[in-house]
């Protein structure tokens, strides 16, 4: 077995809520709310925001301004925002806008490849590569995600193997990270500690990036696994939004603000004002006209301040 690397001594954190967060709701959030919801988490301190998708906006409706929500990102000094592309035509989008990074996105299963983005995993995979080729020309950052992999909605289990030599096969397209996205939240912790070593190692020095759902309730534990493992960044979305339009039941991202706290306690720094990031999720929930996902909201810090 790959040895288990002791935990860091700090974490990225990149918040995924404008995007990932918002791309499955039955509510389309204004492009006003949604960079009232950057501003919050660059006030908080993160400083890497997936800001929106350049995708059919036939298909994903929420992402329809992606070029208006690219034209009112505030210039802040060391804030990275990342847009999400599948194919060169939105990444072609993407470069005509301010936008710092592309992610691109591969699937390791043909099924769920095809149902999200009419392309085979191989195909994907391909497309991935040339997609980070495409940011390095322009003088940008490129990333690649590989989704589906701790499982697929469609195929079941998915074989380990499989996922470390595409993170072999990305990694020779020199992305800036390569990212493991549990697409439909069924991973658990100690498959995460195996995948998450078994990658860092495999593609070293480029470093591992996670993302994770709390569909099954065990993704504060996967982020931890991943964490002790050797993933130095983790994704994650304020209030606990998230899911796939194509992934069914693919509900919740982890919330960002009850991984803040986890992490936070447990000695690992994130840069990240927690009591702001509570007051966002708060905002957002009145926006969302919802109760979130995340349990900080609810539950609150600890200790708590002190009644004067």
């Amino acid at each position: 077995m790959v040895p288990v690397v002791h935990r860091p001594s700090q974490i990225e954190i990149v918040e995924v809520g404008p995007r990932d967060g918002l791309q499955n709701e039955a509510l389309i959030v204004s492009t006003a709310d949604k960079l009232k919801l950057i501003h919050a988490a660059i006030d908080a301190g993160i400083r890497r925001i997936e800001v929106t998708s350049f995708v059919n906006p036939r298909k994903v409706p929420q992402m329809a301004d992606a070029e208006a929500v690219s034209a009112g990102l505030p210039e802040r000094d060391g804030v990275t925002y990342i847009g999400l592309v599948m194919n060169e035509r939105g990444a072609d989008r993407l470069l005509a806008t301010r936008i710092h990074e592309l992610g691109a996105v591969c699937v390791t299963t043909d099924t769920f490849a095809m149902r999200n983005q009419g392309q085979t995993s191989e195909e994907s995979l391909a497309v991935a590569k040339r997609i980070v080729g495409m940011a390095h020309a322009a003088g940008r950052r490129g990333q690649i995600t590989i989704a589906a992999s701790f499982g697929c909605p469609f195929e079941g289990e998915v074989a380990q193997d499989r996922v470390v030599a595409m993170a072999r096969s990305a990694a020779e397209a020199r992305p800036v990270e390569i990212a493991l996205a549990d697409t439909i939240g069924v991973a658990v912790p100690a498959d995460v500690e195996r995948l998450v070593a078994r990658v860092a190692e495999a593609i070293a020095p480029i470093p591992v990036r996670v993302h994770f759902h709390n569909t099954r309730n065990t993704g504060i534990a996967n982020v931890w696994a991943a964490v002790c493992a050797g993933a130095r960044t983790v994704d994650a979305a304020l209030g606990g939004l998230g899911g796939c339009p194509f992934a069914p039941g693919a509900a919740g991202n982890v919330p960002t603000e009850d991984v803040i706290y986890m992490l936070q306690r447990s000695g690992v720094a994130t840069g990240v004002d927690l009591d702001r990031l509570i007051q966002g999720a708060g905002w957002l929930s009145s926006v969302m006209e919802k109760p979130l996902p995340g349990m900080l909201g609810r539950a609150g810090t600890f200790p708590k301040a002190s009644v004067q």
